[in-house]
């Protein structure tokens, strides 16, 4: 398997994909998202990008925008 840092990168990749298709998926542009959040658009691109890290009340808020379950995000799977 990996190293644990290589396993926390690889699935925190798979955490922005869950976000960005969770936009994609609700039809939304980055500036809907914003938007619907009260934040500005670079702040959503940067949530996607990686460059800034999204704590678990900003990702409760990411879901309720996308019409998403917080299970939607989840990267490990049982």
């Amino acid at each position: 398997m990996g190293s644990s840092k290589a396993l926390q990168t690889k699935r925190y990749r798979a955490f922005l994909a869950r976000l960005r298709q969770a936009r994609e998926e609700a039809g939304l542009t980055q500036e809907q998202v914003a938007a619907r959040m009260g934040r500005p658009q670079t702040w959503v691109s940067k949530c996607e990008l990686g460059e800034r890290r999204v704590d678990f009340v900003e990702l409760e808020d990411w879901a309720a925008a996308c019409g998403k379950v917080i299970g939607y995000f989840a990267t490990r799977r049982p």
